[in-house]
């Protein structure tokens, strides 16, 4: 205990005395306005009166009355209040006296018309004024901004591992890496792997919850070629897998799974179910629990369709598997192309740079069908399981009498 640090407990609180000014001065007064509020543009104002005062009290200030003010700053903006009258009704201003008068005044633009060449030049004016802004704009932006070649894809995804939850034990950690399929490729520093750092989970409900809130950062180029025009080409996908330590510095696997980065730029938080692999019988129940260790993939491309394999069907049967707990990603995706560019001049709404990159939106699409059939495939499990064994034997029996002769 004792390289716990302790807070001081002689440490005297401030008193309100000694405070040099108020934090929050809520009845400012105008001195008070114009020494901390700085104007940034001067402006020059004049105002229009009217002497309303009856006949023989001429020139009272309390006959006074202010009919339109004119404001000019040193950007040439004029401001006018109350606006011209044009197609309004007249401005009315009541005279509380002991006769009610009610006085009526328009405010017209009496200005010459403007000639066409001072129209022109004016225009010029603007132009040549917009351009130096622009360049002002450009030369705060620099030269150095980056911009990708024709044909050319970047995508730049700011991640986060928020949180591992429903797993069997604690000190959980996630391993992942990310694997870019053909035509795709990553800067030599780019890291494409990373581990979490081992944290505890904590009783949210009825699940234990291990918040990792671990930040990683992805930049990959997809290049269009030849071949990739005709076919649809694959997304780059996060593999991960979840682990647990014990005392003993002992790890358990508690679960495999795998991620499809969003075809979509934008905010995207999505929860990945997971699975491991089991062993027939108790010993290896005991295994796990006691000595620690269990069946492990070789290759973790193993829970989708790894790379190295070349044939027409991938058969898993026979293997047997556990559904494990969750994780969840949140995923702030951002993409770059000169596609995009192109859409703005054409004014063309592009639902995505896939579509101009080349069936990108197809490939998408398809993916959202299939996800959506594993919902709805581990909505039925789920209903099966929990529906009675001896009323799913029944069904079972009496499908099996329908279909005898």
């Amino acid at each position: 205990m004792a390289n716990v640090r302790r807070r001081r407990q002689d440490c005297r609180p401030i008193e309100a005395s000694s405070l040099k000014s108020k934090i929050i001065t809520w009845e400012p007064s105008d001195e008070f306005i114009r020494n901390n509020h700085v104007i940034n543009t001067p402006v020059q104002t004049m105002y229009i009166m009217g002497d309303l005062g009856p006949y023989g009290k001429l020139g009272r200030r309390e006959y006074e009355h202010v009919l339109c003010t004119i404001k000019v700053d040193d950007n040439g903006v004029i401001t006018v209040k109350p606006d011209f009258t044009g197609t309004k009704g007249a401005y009315q201003i009541e005279v509380d006296e002991e006769k009610r008068e009610v006085w009526k005044y328009t405010i017209e633009n009496a200005s010459v018309q403007m000639q066409p060449e001072e129209e022109e030049r004016e225009q010029r004016v603007f132009r040549d004024l917009y351009g130096r802004y622009k360049e002002y704009l450009n030369g705060l932006v620099g030269s150095e901004f980056e911009m990708t070649l024709p044909g050319t894809l970047r995508l730049f995804v700011n991640g986060e591992i928020v949180s591992a939850q429903g797993y069997e034990y604690d000190n959980l950690y996630v391993h992942f890496f990310v694997e870019l399929p053909n035509q795709w490729s990553s800067a030599a520093f780019q890291q494409l792997s990373g581990v979490t750092q081992t944290c505890a989970t904590k009783a949210l409900g009825w699940e234990n919850v291990a918040y990792f809130s671990y930040p990683f950062t992805l930049e990959m180029f997809f290049t269009q070629g030849a071949e990739s025009e005709e076919s649809l080409p694959q997304w780059p996908v996060l593999y991960f897998e979840v682990l647990s330590l014990d005392f003993w510095q002992r790890y358990r696997v508690e679960g495999y799974g795998s991620l499809v980065l969003p075809a979509s730029p934008g905010v995207h938080n999505l929860t990945i179910p997971t699975w491991r692999p089991v062993e027939l019988g108790t010993v290896a129940e005991l295994r796990r629990f006691f000595i620690g260790g269990s069946p492990e993939l070789e290759d973790i491309t193993y829970v989708r369709t790894p790379s190295t394999f070349k044939g027409e069907r991938l058969s898993r049967f026979g293997f047997r598997t556990e559904t494990t707990g969750s994780v969840t990603f949140r995923l702030y995706c951002l993409q770059q192309s000169k596609a995009f560019l192109e859409a703005s001049a054409k004014r063309q709404r592009m639902q995505s740079v896939l579509d101009q990159l080349g069936g990108f939106s197809q490939q998408s699409s398809v993916y959202s069908v299939l996800e959506a059939f594993q919902r709805a495939r581990r909505r039925m499990q789920e209903a099966r399981e929990s529906l009675p064994q001896d009323l799913i034997s029944t069904s079972a029996s009496a499908v099996h009498q329908s279909q005898e002769p």
